[in-house]
């Protein structure tokens, strides 16, 4: 077992080892969608980096328990417990159920993520499946003296769970700050302090999400939901919870305290957390008009796009960016991104066509030990790809027989770009192949069509045929082992 891997953890604000509590296993918990429109640029980067996290623990031996929930209710308007719940809101405007905008934007969530080629998660709980867990854990958290009911709402107390405990143990933030920084009651007096969150929630007779409880009929608070489903599969303490960062200083601070209150312990020993997207510089949020959807991304149907880019392109772009850096999304970045993928997948088209030699002036020993430090230190793909693109030109230097390689260093060759490329950063070669490998055959006979035309010094023809795909955006190049094709922008 890899014993060199750092993580940046949220809780110390500094880099540590990974020591997991109860190896080989690993618990990952991260925080799913809200399930109520389609998923965001933002959501689908978080859940592409923690793919990679994902993937390379399972590379490293680890046997991962991987839970992401899905949010199907209790997610008000507004995150301090006001407005109207996304789920009922959006219903009445489609006139719908609300179980039906759960399962259309479920089932594009996953459309979306399979597009992105991530791993699916080892349980992927929803919030409506575990309210029971969601009232126990209530009543244990009421029980404890943490939590108060008024008029069928249950509220957490947090100023008095900061007698005890330091609520603001993620984020550093001051608890004086937070209150000064937070508007007056006004109409929601029922609560003690200006910083209690609800764990309960009693619904008005239009609500049309609700649960018998306890304390009457209503629905869960967004925070109970992942407090609880992390709790059932992965105990009351595990390895990692990640999330966006935007998450950190209201749900995953909340989580902390419902868990702490409850099971006297912290629920995970690190908290990783991805950076935000900005369009041009500027953040990407619905508001400012900046924001695209992955579909938009993919189609180039946006003013703020020029065209657009395969899903493993843009894959390839987010992993050029370290997890905890912001990611920039503009026209001329996403094209050169597009370039390097490009040029990536078509050095790994050739790896069948090289040829073995009796000597190998490649030491891929130390290229993989490069590529594993890259990785072990806090999961550092802009690095890896760095390294690999060292690759790159080592398969083009082989290709041009200006270096040498032997059988075992081929086989090295294979299994790094195996590993690096396909199995941890999660990439596919979407180029050279569709989904029926249709591409692959239909190049192959009209290659074939040219050479026949080459042999009989039908010229013409052949010059027809190389202009013809290079206009079409597919570049042919001829050497004396054959001739290969590339897709070119």
């Amino acid at each position: 077992m890899n014993s060199n891997l750092v993580i940046y953890n949220t809780l110390s604000r500094k880099k540590e080892p990974f020591e997991p509590i109860n190896p080989p296993t690993v618990g990952l918990y991260v925080c799913g969608p809200t399930v109520y429109s389609d998923v965001h640029l933002g959501n689908c980067r978080t859940f592409v980096s923690f793919d990679l996290i994902y993937r390379y623990l399972l590379y490293l031996g680890y046997k991962v328990r991987y839970v992401r929930n899905i949010t199907d209710a209790g997610h008000l308007e507004g995150d301090r417990d006001e407005g109207e719940d996304k789920f009922a809101k959006k219903a009445k405007l489609e006139k719908l159920e609300p179980m039906e905008i759960v399962q259309k934007y479920t089932i594009g969530f996953h459309d979306v993520l399979r597009l992105f080629n991530t791993l699916p998660p080892s349980i992927e709980p929803t919030a409506t499946g575990h309210i029971s867990e969601q009232i126990e854990m209530i009543k244990q958290i009421m029980a404890n003296g943490y939590a108060y009911e008024v008029n069928g709402t249950v509220y957490f107390d947090v100023e008095k769970y900061s007698k005890h405990n330091d609520y603001t143990l993620l984020t550093n933030r001051q608890l004086d700050d937070m209150l000064n920084n937070t508007r007056e009651l006004g109409g929601q007096n029922e609560k003690k302090g200006r910083l209690d969150f609800a764990l309960w929630i009693k619904a008005k007779p239009e609500h049309l999400m609700r649960w018998p409880s306890p304390w009457g009929i209503g629905f869960p608070g967004w925070h109970i939901e992942c407090s609880a489903m992390s709790n059932k599969y992965l105990g009351d303490q595990f390895d990692i919870h990640g999330g966006g960062m935007d998450l950190a200083a209201t749900h995953h601070t909340n989580e902390i305290a419902q868990s702490q209150a409850c099971n006297h312990t912290n629920p995970a020993k690190y908290w990783m957390h991805t950076n935000m997207l900005t369009v041009n510089g500027a953040r990407m949020s619905k508001s400012a008009g900046n924001g695209f959807l992955p579909r938009e991304l993919f189609t180039g149907d946006h003013p703020l796009l020029n065209r657009g880019y395969s899903p493993m392109s843009v894959r390839f772009f987010m992993l050029q960016a370290h997890y905890r850096s912001t990611l920039d999304f503009s026209n001329d970045a996403l094209d050169a991104s597009d370039k390097g993928y490009r040029r990536l997948m078509n050095a790994i088209a050739l790896l069948p066509k090289l040829k073995a030699g009796k000597t190998s002036d490649i030491d891929f020993d130390e290229i993989r030990n490069r590529c594993l430090a890259a990785m072990d230190d806090d999961f550092n793909s802009p690095v890896l790809i760095a390294e690999l693109f060292e690759v790159v030109r080592i398969i083009n230097s082989i290709y041009d027989n200006k270096t040498s390689i032997d059988d075992q260093g081929l086989e090295q060759l294979n299994a790094l770009i195996t590993d690096f490329v396909f199995n941890i950063l999660g990439l596919k070669d979407d180029m050279h192949t569709d989904h029926n490998g249709d591409m692959e055959k239909l190049m192959e006979f009209i290659i074939k069509l040219r050479q026949e035309a080459k042999a009989t010094k039908d010229y013409a023809t052949s010059d027809l045929i190389r202009n013809g795909l290079q206009e079409i955006g597919i570049q042919l190049k001829d050497s004396k082992e054959g001739t290969i094709w590339s897709k070119i922008n």
